[in-house]
């Protein structure tokens, strides 16, 4: 017999046992909220990534967080064209179509009874029967195209760090003179070489490695922009599932009560009044079911979106929604996020490179030297001859002052936009903090007050109307308000996750956002040759 038979039977059996009006026992629909996992959630912070970040960071690896350390390993997932068929029938899906998946062919049926113990007929990937939170930040980081962008941006700074730091190509040529004159020709070959003073190679590669530091912090940002926007959405739809789950539990207690409200007018015992608010409820939830599968099915694109598979159909989702979570202190959460987001930290990297800057254009009035050493022969003499050249350009009028002037703006420039940056931590933090507080509140409440006190209505409320203390239609809204509580809960919960997602992710979003570019370019070096 399928869980869904099994709990609609006992449902039944519940209804019919507890008394003639149709309404199951409290125990039997809070064995739904039972069912519900606690969380596992750390409430430390990231751990700050290291100051200096080295080129190995460029391999697209997970970023690891408080709340779900280990998670969403560094593996690209090679996309493969084999094809699953899959049956939605409980949601109404097509009964077949051709989805990608990134490894095997599998042959899939989805129930969507469960949400926290899937079907063992469903098969996904490697034999998953459902799909998990770090299964999605694999597949994000491993078919995100922003990650392979930043990747290329990070290879350009690192050319163009190369770039500006070499010398000058010898140039060898030869040379004629007095051709024209017979006997009295001479003939010489000569190499010419610009030397560079002032270490002007060093101070290039010195601004350009900030660069590059720069966009190495702007890919670890990426990396928490693509993590956060999974984990926030992946909770979104995980709630949606248990909405899902929720209603239909509840959809089969009300239209055991329609059809006990219908018996019990035939028999004389109840009214038409008590029929039509029956009939009422179950609209009432019939609609609610609609609306929350098409609350799912719109989170679910949304998630395979984010994590660059969009043509995924969609497969049960295991995970659990938080029971409980510690209360932070959001001053010192705001003073370590600032401290540790890669996001301040790649502003800080600008500053550092403006400040390079400057010192480079402050040096580029010292002149190069053009170096050239001639040899040959005097057919006028028979002899031999050398000569040497030495040249350099006189800075009278071209002292790069204006270059100059642009870097110390520069410089203002950046340190303003890490102002900048720091404040939007900030206010991101105190829109999460809003959202995490009043969520871990309601959380608490309802755990503790609402949830079993709305069971308790519920059940005073039948006892009163088999007792006929009271009507049916009071047993109607005890029973809705019970129903209305435990969605509220589900509501709460998932804010609460998404709260913490936010944090753990340095308040970071835009994973599908434009794709920041400051790799920067080898203007340096044609400014190291020029001198004009």
């Amino acid at each position: 017999m399928s869980r869904r038979r099994f709990l609609f039977t006992n449902l039944l059996l519940a209804a019919s046992t507890a008394s003639m009006v149709g309404c199951a026992s409290p125990g039997a629909f809070s064995s739904l909220l039972d069912s519900s996992p606690t969380s596992s959630f750390d409430v430390s912070l990231i751990d700050a990534p290291e100051s200096a970040v080295s080129e190995s960071t460029v391999s697209g690896a997970a970023p690891s967080t408080a709340a779900d350390s280990g998670t969403a390993a560094a593996a690209e997932t090679e996309p493969n064209s084999d094809v699953a068929q899959v049956v939605f029938d409980d949601f109404g899906y097509a009964s077949d179509g051709n989805v990608t998946y990134p490894e095997t062919m599998v042959q899939v049926a989805i129930p969507f009874d469960n949400a926290t113990e899937p079907s063992t007929s469903a098969t996904y990937a490697t034999g998953q029967s459902a799909m998990t939170l770090a299964d999605f930040e694999a597949l994000a980081l491993g078919n995100n195209p922003t990650i392979q962008g930043l990747v290329a941006t990070t290879q350009k700074a690192a050319g163009f760090r190369t770039q500006v730091g070499l010398r000058a190509n010898p140039t060898v040529g030869y040379q004629g003179m007095q051709l024209a004159d017979d006997g009295t020709d001479q003939h010489t070959v000569y190499i010419s070489q610009t030397l560079i003073t002032a270490d002007k190679l060093e101070l290039n590669r010195r601004v350009q490695n900030e660069a590059l530091r720069a966009q190495l912090f702007q890919l670890e940002a990426q990396k928490y922009r693509i993590a956060t926007d999974i984990r926030v959405k992946f909770y979104d739809a995980l709630a949606a599932q248990r909405r899902i789950k929720l209603i239909r539990d509840f959809q089969s207690v009300a239209d055991k009560g329609l059809e006990l409200a219908e018996l019990r007018k035939e028999a004389l015992e109840g009214s038409q009044l008590d029929v039509v608010q029956a009939k009422v409820q179950k609209n009432e939830i019939d609609l609610s079911l609609q609306q929350a599968e098409i609350r799912y099915a719109a989170a679910w694109r949304e998630l395979v979106a984010l994590a660059g598979t969009p043509h995924m159909q969609p497969i049960s989702l295991q995970g659990e929604l938080p029971q409980t979570e510690s209360s932070l202190d959001w001053s010192d959460v705001a003073t370590t996020m600032v401290a540790s987001s890669p996001e301040y930290q790649a502003a800080q990297t600008r500053i550092s490179q403006a400040r390079a800057n400057i010192q480079r254009q402050c040096v580029q009035p010292i002149p190069n030297l053009d170096f050239q050493l001639a040899a040959g022969h005097d057919n006028a003499t028979d002899s031999g001859m050398i000569n040497v050249q030495v040249g350099a350009p006189i800075p009278v009028f071209n002292r790069n002052q204006g270059n100059i002037a642009a870097a110390r703006a520069e410089l203002v420039r950046a340190c303003q936009d890490a102002l900048r940056i720091e404040n939007a931590i900030k206010a991101r933090l105190a829109a999460v903090s809003r959202d995490y507080d009043s969520s871990l509140a309601a959380v608490s409440k309802y755990s503790n007050d609402i949830l079993p006190n709305a069971a308790d209505g519920l059940k005073l409320a039948e006892t009163a109307y088999k007792a006929g203390e009271t009507s049916f239609v009071q047993v109607l809204v005890a029973r809705r308000t019970y129903y209305d509580t435990n969605l509220q809960f589900i509501a709460s919960q998932a804010q609460l996750a998404q709260a913490r997602a936010r944090v753990d992710g340095y308040v970071l979003s835009g994973a599908l956002d434009a794709m920041v570019d400051n790799s920067g370019d080898d203007a340096l070096r044609g400014l190291t040759f020029s001198q004009q």
